[in-house]
């Protein structure tokens, strides 16, 4: 259970994140089209180099990259590296629990029900509950999309996936930061 702590902070980031995004929607239309555009240029280049990352690599199934570098794009530096933070832990602690039931449960309903639950659970317990869902989406990834190989390969295979994902999106979003810094600066 949270503490009060933990709960009155959350409301002030609460409050905080609706009072930015009501600045944000008071911006003019050219000023959210350019934030936008960065945001879009963010995603796009981090997907871009983590798939192509992945398919000379020869992973299997290069697009999880992709994904998770979108996934995790956002517009501050910062905030990318915590959601890259908060992916990763989820997609360890899912594929750990995705592969503890493909080894236990032998693709049951059961087994599959009881990883995403004790992923989600996990995340909590270790006081990361916004890589819970992450987590639980992964082990859903591990047991439900069809793949060959291993149990534990197709683990590394999604974590080395979503790490790929991750550090190409912070690699983008860092660049992007910079040049913005230097354009600012420019002005």
């Amino acid at each position: 259970m949270p503490t009060p702590d933990s709960q009155a902070q959350r409301q002030r980031r609460t409050a905080a994140a609706t009072t930015l995004l009501d600045l944000f929607k008071s911006l003019p239309l050219h000023d959210r089209l350019a934030e936008g555009g960065i945001m879009a240029l963010q995603a796009v280049g981090g997907a871009s180099l983590a798939y192509q990352v992945g398919s000379y690599l020869h992973t299997e199934q290069a697009f999880w990259a992709a994904i998770t570098a979108i996934a995790v794009s956002q517009h501050h530096y910062a905030d990318t590296r915590h959601l890259s933070r908060d992916q990763f832990v989820g997609a360890m602690i899912g594929a750990f629990c995705g592969l503890g039931a493909t080894v236990l449960g032998h693709g049951s309903l059961l087994a599959y029900g009881a990883a995403v639950a004790a992923a989600i659970l996990i995340c909590w317990i270790i006081n990361i509950g916004s890589a819970a869902r992450l987590g639980g989406v992964t082990a859903t990834i591990m047991l439900l999309v069809p793949s060959a190989g291993p149990a534990w390969e197709i683990a590394l295979l999604r974590l080395g996936q979503v790490t790929l994902g991750t550090l190409s999106a912070l690699a983008v979003s860092w660049l992007i930061g910079l040049a913005e810094k230097r354009l600012l600066a420019q002005q």
